[in-house]
């Protein structure tokens, strides 16, 4: 049920952060690994780990993309596919932030952020939806606990964040009947170069994730191993359209 031999999975954003969480449980699962981002020095660390990790084939590919940039995403696909030869499951999770209150974010800031997280996980998930349909496929997309609450400092990020929970659903319905499921993870608090800087940023942020989060403790991009496998996985194939949260405990707690 968890065992992705013979897969291939693309994950945006892959070099770092819960991306690379996600990438690690994904290669110790069996998958054939493509990581993609901008930062080659950081590609090249991440195949290289990847490729060492108990349980992983050794395979795992650089990609080269820009998920702002429409062709890139296009070609970065393209790309996959010839040298692959199919692609069984994509994470968006690809993303950036402006933190401002909303009366200062300029027009060119909004969309880099709306490009950035939301747009490209529809290019994306548009330009693979024909080798995902060739075989059934999987969609994972990064949502956020600012899928569901609100920040004063993080308008465009939490509209994006809301706006890739509506995609994931809106895909999984289309796409249901071509044997895809698309769903949706929301990650809590976690501990990452974008929350170090909002812990910088954003006064009494770190007390107050200890005081909210049941668990007592900010994630770990580790804790994205399991839920990776899991909906990438024939564990998952009458799940679809899921927004699920791994915030340990964040949501629920009043």
């Amino acid at each position: 049920m968890f065992d992705l031999t013979g897969k291939v999975a693309l994950v945006t954003g892959g070099n770092g952060g819960i991306g690379l969480g996600m990438a690690r449980g994904l290669a110790r699962a069996g998958a054939r690994v493509v990581v993609a981002g901008r930062d080659v020095a950081k590609l090249d660390a991440a195949v290289a780990e990847l490729r060492a990790l108990p349980g992983a084939t050794g395979d795992a590919l650089a990609l080269t993309l820009d998920v702002a940039d429409e062709g890139s995403i296009r070609a970065g696909i393209a790309e996959v596919a010839q040298g692959c030869g199919r692609l069984d499951i994509l994470v968006n999770n690809a993303g950036t932030t402006v933190r401002k209150p909303p009366q200062d974010l300029s027009l060119a800031e909004w969309r880099q952020v709306l490009d950035t997280n939301l747009t490209s996980a529809f290019i994306a998930s548009q330009a693979a939806y024909p080798l995902l349909k060739a075989r059934g496929g999987k969609v994972v997309n990064i949502g956020s606990m600012l899928s569901i609450f609100g920040a004063s400092f993080a308008a465009a990020y939490g509209a994006s964040k809301g706006g890739i929970v509506q995609l994931t659903r809106s895909l999984a319905s289309a796409w249901a009947a071509d044997h895809i499921q698309v769903n949706a993870v929301l990650p809590g608090w976690i501990d990452t170069a974008l929350t170090q800087g909002a812990r910088q940023q954003v006064d009494g942020l770190h007390d107050k994730v200890l005081a909210r989060t049941p668990a007592g403790r900010w994630g770990q991009p580790a804790d994205f191993e399991g839920i990776a496998v899991f909906l990438a996985g024939p564990a998952s194939n009458f799940v679809t359209g899921a927004a699920i949260p791994v915030d340990g405990g964040y949501s629920v707690q009043i």
